[in-house]
């Protein structure tokens, strides 16, 4: 094999063991998890809202953004579990470009994996203790979920990860939420199939270790859009889509049938400022079918301090470095819009 090892890195338990999680967090973690649980069993009705940076690309600024966000989930917690969006690994089509502050804790400077294993442990940590959050990552990397698994409550599986069969196996080991991505062919099929198969008990390799899962019940589907043989971007958060996930939800047998829309990506075609009106769209195919009010479980957004993207040497604080975002004022006037939609309905 064409590779070099640069030395080897510490086990995800070693570097939990250097920055553990405190009694306190715990609970608020546990506490977390049954929200989310709850609302995608349908034992809560309230608004699912997983909103955040497309990429969490420094911790400064990621706090002061989830601090904003405790602000308002204390006002609107009767409406919404707000649930906030801190990736730190980033798949890349091309293979280039910034992959995540797992990769790079500086994202102006080289790759340094050691720097960046504790850096997202930190950040997710910190995330716990300063706000009261535990949030959602990207299971990019199977293997390195033991470093986060006592501090996520909701693991999202990409659009290219979603036909993979070790995401889908580690997936179904998991004790928290997981939302499995429609692939980027938007094949609703093969997604229904990767929930699932999340669902179901495996015997499989896992950390070089033999293994038995017992299922993730709480595994679902979330529609983010799709591109055609061109490259061209389409939607499927419409009503028909919406129905005919829940047609095919219908014919598989799964447990707990749940949507999440994604606001972003090819839902809009990365045209951030798009998400309200997707999400006000939304919840119009909801008051019009029954059968999606107890579908749509809730919403996906991509949102930052700031509007858009620049790129990693940009130097604005709180804009993302990848994938364009709504900033914060605009976030805040859409949770409150949400709020008080919310309710009707239910």
């Amino acid at each position: 094999m064409n590779i070099v090892v640069k030395r080897e890195l510490p086990a995800p338990e070693e570097i939990k063991a250097a920055y553990p999680l405190a009694e306190a967090g715990r609970l608020v973690k546990a506490a977390n998890d049954r929200a989310v649980a709850d609302i995608l069993s349908g034992r809560d009705e309230r608004l699912l809202l997983i909103i955040g940076p497309c990429s969490a690309d420094r911790e400064d600024a990621a706090l002061e953004y989830l601090s904003r966000l405790r602000a308002v989930q204390n006002e609107v917690q009767d409406e919404i579990v707000i649930v906030p969006r801190l990736y730190t690994t980033k798949p890349r089509t091309a293979g280039d470009g910034y992959k995540g502050m797992l990769h790079q804790p500086d994202p102006n400077g080289r790759p340094d994996l050691l720097k960046g294993l504790t850096a997202i442990r930190k950040l997710h940590l910190d995330a716990i203790t300063q706000t009261g959050f535990s949030c959602a990552d990207e299971l990019l990397y199977p293997e390195d979920y033991p470093l986060l698994s006592d501090v996520l409550s909701y693991v999202a599986i990409g659009a290219r990860s979603v036909e993979n069969q070790q995401h889908r196996l580690t997936a179904s080991a998991l004790d928290i939420p997981v939302g499995m991505k429609n692939p980027l062919s938007g094949d609703l099929g093969v997604m229904i199939k990767s929930i699932v198969a999340a669902q179901h008990g495996h015997t499989f390799i896992y950390r070089n270790q033999e293994v038995e899962s017992a299922g993730n019940p709480y595994a679902h589907a979330i529609l983010r859009g799709y591109v055609n043989h061109l490259g061209e971007a389409f939607p499927n958060y419409g009503t028909e889509a919406l129905l005919r996930t829940a047609d095919l939800y219908e014919a598989s047998g799964a447990r707990f049938p749940a949507v999440i829309v994604d606001g972003n990506h090819s839902n809009s075609d990365k045209r951030f400022e798009e998400q309200p009106r997707i999400a006000r769209e939304v919840l119009a195919s909801m008051g019009s079918h029954g059968r999606l009010r107890k579908l749509v479980k809730g919403l996906m957004i991509e949102s930052y301090l700031e509007d858009g993207c620049q790129p990693p040497a940009g130097g604005v604080f709180g804009q993302s470095i990848t994938d364009p975002c709504l900033g914060w004022e605009k976030s805040r006037r859409l949770i409150y819009e949400l709020a008080q939609a919310w309710p009707t309905l239910h």
